[in-house]
């Protein structure tokens, strides 16, 4: 058994200063400890696909060598097949895994862990995630640590450590509580406008355009049509166009705008992908910083897919964002909504959280929309020159 502090420091040494996850009991101590360290970052996510995303966000923007760490149950593997698979994996956005081994072969446990306990390591391997047995005394530290570095650096992808009942030694904690101020009620501005007279996703991306500079903005559009639209546009370095890990968009940027507060990171999402991961909400309101604008294009539809529709007219985004914590939300079918987003200074020191908007589109788009011809893995390397990551 070691002290949470053994390995933390290590990994400390080695640049691993960002972590988000999911608690389990095995991951008490780590969690305690993170908390408490204010020169440590902690991001308490709704589920673990969300926090795989969030740290692939922190190794989209970080700069000076910092690392991530996600934690996790083995039971949210499950959760986080979309994004580690799709996300981490297709973009080489490489992470420290911890995962618990709970209904380990030969351990007792609860009846839910009685499957996932035995497949924890053939699951890993399917997603072509090496792993080994998290270090249970203190000179093995350092081994798994440069060996998992090793893995990270040589391939941009993650590696796993998995944990066994009582290989950390507890930790107490003082104080959890979020101490972020209640956001203004939203606001609406709705025309009432038929299927025709709605503005297109194609004049909500140029207006987006017209508002982020690639200087001193990121632009994160959601997969399917959001991101093909966005590159027909027009193709600028300071843009990525997320494919697969759908309803990741606002979990990436979250790490993206935590890890760098010197940009303005603007999120592009779809009614289906928030629809997916409606959690990201709450973690989006409680962490959110203010250099973080998130605009959800809805069309009622998974349009990418052949229109089928989704509720989303049934959803109000902007209360739910608000009541999530948001600074601020406004949602509306007038194009005049992405100007009022982007009115306001990104970076004002008196606004605290992330800002929000639901603009409602018509369906449709444009015949021949091309698909990107530049690769998710050259879109992220000329992200990352363009913001100086690299």
């Amino acid at each position: 058994m070691i002290e949470a502090a053994h390995f933390v420091e290590a990994a400390r040494r080695r640049g691993f200063t960002w972590y988000a996850g999911v608690p389990c009991s095995f991951l008490t101590p780590f969690i305690n400890y993170v908390l408490q360290d204010p020169s440590l970052h902690y991001v308490g996510a709704a589920n673990e696909g969300d926090a795989v995303a969030v740290i692939a966000g922190v190794a989209l923007g970080a700069r000076d060598g910092a690392r991530g760490i996600t934690m996790m149950q083995n039971s949210g593997l499950g959760n986080a097949v979309s994004p580690l698979t799709s996300l981490t994996w297709t973009f080489r956005l490489p992470q420290l895994l911890i995962v618990t081994w709970r209904g380990e072969p030969g351990v007792a446990d609860e009846p839910q862990h009685a499957l996932m306990g035995p497949i924890t390591p053939a699951l890993l391997e399917t997603m072509e995630i090496p792993w080994e047995p998290f270090p249970r005394e203190a000179e093995a530290i350092e081994p798994a640590l440069a060996r998992a570095v090793e893995h990270m650096d040589k391939t941009g992808r993650p590696y796993a450590l998995v944990m066994q009942k009582g290989s950390v030694a507890p930790y107490p904690l003082d104080d959890t509580g979020f101490k972020r101020g209640a956001a203004r009620a939203p606001q609406s501005d709705w025309r009432g406008a038929p299927q025709d007279g709605l503005p297109s996703r194609r004049e909500a991306l140029e207006r987006v355009i017209a508002h982020t500079p690639p200087r001193s903005t990121v632009v994160l559009a959601s997969t399917g049509f959001c991101g093909r639209e966005l590159y027909a546009l027009d193709d600028r370095p300071n843009q990525l166009y997320m494919v697969g890990s759908m309803g990741c968009v606002m979990p990436l940027a979250l790490g993206f705008a935590l890890a760098r507060p010197d940009l303005h990171v603007v999120a592009i999402d779809g009614d289906g992908a928030a629809l997916m991961r409606m959690g990201a909400f709450a973690t989006l309101g409680a962490y959110g910083p203010a250099n973080l604008t998130h605009l959800l294009l809805d069309n009622g539809a998974h349009d990418s897919t052949g229109g089928q529709a989704t509720v989303s007219p049934h959803v109000s985004f902007a209360s739910i964002a608000a009541a999530c914590g948001y600074a601020s939300a406004i949602e509306g079918d007038d194009l005049s909504l992405v100007d009022r987003l982007f009115s306001n200074d990104p970076n004002d020191t008196l606004r605290r959280g992330p800002r929000f908007a639901r603009l409602t589109i018509r369906r449709g788009t444009p015949d021949g929309l091309p698909r990107p011809t530049i690769s998710p893995v050259e879109v992220r390397a000329r992200l990352m020159r363009h913001i100086g990551a690299v």
